[in-house]
């Protein structure tokens, strides 16, 4: 079985440098591929170094909305040169109404900045979104889209928001944080998507699975528990169960949407 990961972020510094021993585990385990997300122009040059290094790794550039106060005057345009480097995809980008202290204003025009630029070239674009659901499906429907479609990264938004927002190409993306027993209402959401866009990822070193299923402990530096990236094997078969599917059968499944979406 192959396993695809539609959202992490390896290159994060608080792995301390270990990028190479987590690639090795993950190709043991069967990862096939893995979105690697930028999140800034800082961390911009070792995503693409990753995705230089290893096939395994889908490289994915964007500004997310927690930094763009560290943005340069000319981000975009370092933006379309990375883009310009390697074939990949514009994430991660969003809209966020939820971290404390998080001006708004900035970030639907940085939102559709990036929007555009993957809707001119056609790239997969990765969305984090935290209650701002309504905003941005009104955003999506009113401008440009890439025509190979969006993945909605870790989606927690209502059950009843699916449909329309696979009209728009939505792809979305289930996190093991979700099989944390706490997250019911989040994981009984995903039993109204679409089969051909359901998606999988680890977001490593974050969302952590329950303790249980994290079958590669793993901590940083100051000692505070990270996720391994192949955990991601965890994550489907923790997703199968809950929706009553064999594993192998939503390898296959997630494999052909992943392909959709991102290319080969």
């Amino acid at each position: 079985m192959k396993f695809y990961d539609a959202h992490n972020h390896l290159q994060d510094e608080r792995f301390g440098g270990r990028q190479n021993e987590l690639l090795a585990a993950c190709k043991m385990s069967g990862v096939a591929r893995m979105v690697v997300n930028g999140s800034g122009e800082e961390d911009w040059p070792q995503v693409l170094a990753l995705a230089r290094q290893d096939a395994v790794v889908w490289p994915s550039f964007g500004c997310h909305p927690w930094y763009l106060g560290e943005r340069s005057a000319d981000w975009l345009e370092h933006l379309r040169k990375f883009l310009d480097q390697t074939p990949g995809a514009v994430g991660e980008i969003g809209l966020d109404r939820w971290k404390p202290g998080l001006p708004y204003e900035p970030q639907e025009e940085a939102f559709l900045m990036q929007l555009q630029l993957a809707a001119e070239r056609n790239l997969p674009v990765s969305i984090h979104c935290l209650q701002a659901w309504g905003r941005l499906h009104d955003l999506l429907r009113a401008h440009p889209r890439p025509a190979r479609g969006l993945v909605l990264h870790s989606f927690g938004g209502p059950a009843e928001m699916i449909p329309a927002l696979a009209k728009l190409g939505a792809y979305f993306s289930f996190p093991g944080y979700f099989l944390h027993e706490r997250k019911q209402r989040q994981r009984m959401a995903f039993k109204q998507v679409p089969p051909d866009r359901l998606l999988v990822e680890t977001d490593a070193p974050d969302q952590l699975l329950p303790e249980a299923l994290n079958h590669f402990p793993l901590a940083a530096a100051d000692g505070k528990a990270l996720n391994h990236p192949a955990n991601l094997v965890a994550v489907y078969e923790g997703l199968a169960e809950f929706i009553g599917e064999e594993t192998q059968s939503l390898t296959g499944r997630v494999e052909e949407n992943f392909l959709q979406v991102f290319g080969g």
